[in-house]
């Protein structure tokens, strides 16, 4: 359901997903995963609608034929993800939520690992946030809610006191599973947010309204 003009939302503490949330990094993404997918023979068309919002190993683990060595295929797209970062952009809105946004109230989850979310946040002209959850410390990636749990506490917050910003399936479970409140980013795709799941087209639509008994305050605009 799309989230009305002047709704106002209210959090302990702000956590977003990174890739498609906070950044577009599809162009990148895309090109390396389908030359991979050339190359040996697997059906691109399969890999793509799965492949975004999950950590990159698990993606090697669940796409690699039988008997490549996976380790190889992933130090091999993890280097080619972590130099090319050529296209990649803030979603719109992004920039300006987050300056406004004061730096105690917000962090980051991720699938991506340290390396490549410093390396892309970069490329988008954002700072790293304190307290960011990246892919390489948690024991299960996304759809597990393990990300946003740790990243609720890392803020001191109760998961059911968060929000959550999120754009794919994966990490769109994985903030319902720790108890948050989600909002999705649709883009241009919103016939694909879960029917129960609240969304925006995108960031323009967020203001700061300031806070209110330690809580952020979101109106929609």
């Amino acid at each position: 359901m799309r989230l009305q003009s002047g709704t106002v939302i209210e959090a302990q503490a702000l956590l977003f997903d990174m890739d498609g949330t906070l950044i577009d990094s599809r162009v990148v993404v895309e090109k390396i995963w389908k030359r991979w997918c050339d190359e040996n023979g697997i059906d691109w068309h399969t890999v793509l609608p799965r492949l975004h919002g999950v950590r990159m190993r698990d993606s090697v683990e669940m796409f690699a034929k039988p008997g490549m060595d996976v380790e190889a295929v992933y130090q091999r797209l993890y280097r080619e993800e972590v130099e090319d970062v050529d296209g990649i952009v803030p979603i719109p809105g992004a920039v300006e939520l987050l300056a406004s946004l004061p730096p105690e109230a917000w962090t980051i989850v991720t699938s991506a690992d340290t390396v490549l979310a410093k390396a892309r946040l970069g490329a988008a002209g954002l700072v790293p946030p304190p307290r960011m959850v990246t892919g390489e410390i948690v024991t299960l990636g996304k759809p597990d809610p393990e990300g946003y749990l740790l990243g609720a506490r890392r803020m001191g917050a109760d998961p059911k006191d968060c929000l959550v910003f999120e754009d794919a399936k994966a990490g769109i479970d994985a903030g319902l599973a720790a108890g948050a409140r989600v909002v999705a980013i649709a883009g241009d795709h919103p016939e694909e947010v879960p029917p129960n799941v609240e969304w925006v087209t995108d960031l323009t639509s967020l203001r700061f309204d300031g806070m209110r008994d330690g809580k952020v305050l979101l109106r929609v605009v």
